[in-house]
């Protein structure tokens, strides 16, 4: 019999780490326009670190109380190597879900990064860490610890579900989610918008992008244009 608001799952079906891989060097950005623009977290979700940052992992999912980060203990126990540890905290700042010593914590074990839909702590030391950490503010005021929460469950963070075992990429631009049911498929077609973006660079570059669509999409939604005032 479950007890909702306290239950921890131990583990999920991770994707094979030959896809994860394959979203190294993936912008969020390419990811989010292949999948329709969405799925993408909320943007006061941000990295917290210098600029740069890119991280690739599978989600390890919390829902915790936005006052506490008992449960976030348990999840880094848990966690994998190259895991990212994904915080539902009700988009609440009041109080810090994690800091610098559990950032220490999680680097020793070999897990990716944090994405927290509430706030953290010790800002500047984390970033000097160089440790991935995406949330939605900062504050000195600290957690309990003392429930309730739960590990492995689906969640919301940054108005996207996400699932246990879902890709999580997060970089400069935010962090987007990719359901592990079309992770392969994302990848594919991310592969070929990259491409597709780097032939319209080369193309600019060279004084060569075919800019009619313009005028072809603006006449196919019957604007009119005219050539004076």
């Amino acid at each position: 019999m479950g007890n909702i608001g306290y239950r921890v799952i131990n583990d999920f079906q991770r994707i094979e780490s030959n896809v994860i891989e394959g979203y190294k060097g993936i912008a969020t950005p390419v990811i989010g326009d292949v999948m329709g623009k969405m799925w993408v977290m909320n943007h006061l979700i941000k990295s917290i670190n210098s600029p740069g940052i890119h991280v690739v992992g599978s989600a390890l999912t919390v829902r915790t109380h936005p006052s506490d980060n008992l449960m976030v203990h348990k999840a880094m126990d848990l966690a994998k190597p190259g895991d990212i540890i994904v915080i539902d905290a009700s988009g609440d700042t009041q109080h810090a879900i994690l800091g610098e010593i559990m950032c220490h914590y999680a680097r020793s074990r070999g897990i990716a990064g944090f994405v927290v839909d509430g706030a953290v702590r010790d800002r500047l030391s984390i970033s000097n860490m160089g440790f991935p950490v995406f949330s939605k503010g900062v504050t000195p005021r600290g957690p309990y610890k003392e429930g309730p929460g739960e590990v492995n469950t689906v969640i919301s963070c940054g108005n996207v579900p996400v699932s246990p075992g879902d890709i999580i990429v997060g970089d400069d631009d935010g962090v987007a989610v990719i359901p592990k049911a079309d992770a392969e498929l994302v990848l594919t077609k991310s592969n070929i918008l990259l491409r597709q973006e780097e032939e319209i660079v080369q193309k600019i570059d060279q004084g060569q992008w075919d800019r009619r669509w313009v005028d072809q999409t603006l006449e196919a939604k019957g604007i009119e244009i005219k050539q004076k005032v």
